[in-house]
C-alpha cells in the first residue's frame, strides 16, 4: 500500500480527534510514515470537527478533493458536508445517529431526513457502510465508545497498514482503566460490522 488517506468528520465531543490520533499512533508504532492534521473549526462539544490521517508516501496533511481513500463520518450531516473529499472508489463509513446542533433547535429549524442524507452519500460512492454506532456503543456498555466502534468497523472493512492488535492496544492505552473492557467489546462489535459489509 503506497498510501492511505483517511478523512474524519464529526462534531465536538464524539471522539473523532482522538480517533485520528489513535490511527496516527498505530501507524507510527508500525514504522509507517504518517501525518495527522486537524482542520476543525470549533472543537468544543457540538462544533464541527474535521481531521486527516495520511499514511505512507505522503508529504502534507491536506487530502485533495475526491482524494480520500476512506471517509470516517461520526455524524450524518457532517459526513455529507465532507462529501467533496469522496471519489467513486472512496469507502465511506458513517454513523447514522444524528446530533442536533443547538443552532438548529434554537432557530426552530429541522434536521434533514437521515434517509435523504444517506441517499446523497450513496450517490457519491457505492462503498458505503451506514450504521447506528451510538446504539452499538451502548450495547458495548458506554455511549462514549462511538469512536472505538467506528475504528473497529474500519479495521473490519479494509486491511490497514498495521495490525488490528496494534490498533486495539493504542485504543486501550487511550482510555481509562475502568473503560478497557467496554472499548474492547466496542472494537469487536465494530469489526463484526465491517466484516459483514465486506462479505456482501
Amino acid at each position: 500500500m503506497a498510501k492511505l488517506d483517511i478523512y474524519l468528520a464529526g462534531v465536538g465531543g464524539q471522539g473523532s480527534l482522538t480517533a485520528s490520533k489513535i490511527l496516527g499512533e498505530a501507524a507510527t508504532r508500525s514504522d509507517q510514515n504518517v501525518l495527522v492534521g486537524e482542520i476543525h473549526g470549533m472543537a468544543q462539544r457540538g462544533g464541527i470537527v474535521e481531521s486527516t490521517v495520511r499514511i505512507g508516501e505522503v508529504h502534507g496533511a491536506i487530502i485533495a478533493d475526491r482524494g480520500a481513500d476512506v471517509l470516517l463520518g461520526f455524524e450524518p450531516v457532517e459526513t455529507v458536508r465532507a462529501l467533496p473529499k469522496v471519489g467513486p472508489d472512496t469507502l465511506v463509513i458513517t454513523n447514522t445517529r444524528p446530533i442536533i446542533p443547538s443552532t438548529v433547535s434554537l432557530k426552530g429549524d429541522t434536521y434533514p431526513d437521515v434517509e435523504v442524507l444517506l441517499a446523497r452519500i450513496r450517490s457519491a460512492t457505492s462503498r458505503v457502510v451506514a450504521l447506528d454506532a451510538a446504539t452499538l456503543a451502548q450495547q458495548a456498555g458506554s455511549a462514549q465508545a462511538v469512536n472505538t466502534i467506528l475504528l473497529g468497523v474500519l479495521a473490519g472493512c479494509i486491511e490497514l497498514p498495521f495490525s488490528n492488535e496494534t490498533l486495539l492496544a493504542v485504543i486501550e492505552e487511550s482510555v481509562p482503566q475502568r473503560a478497557l473492557e467496554v472499548n474492547r467489546k466496542a472494537f469487536r462489535l465494530g469489526m463484526e460490522q465491517g466484516i459483514l459489509y465486506t462479505a456482501k
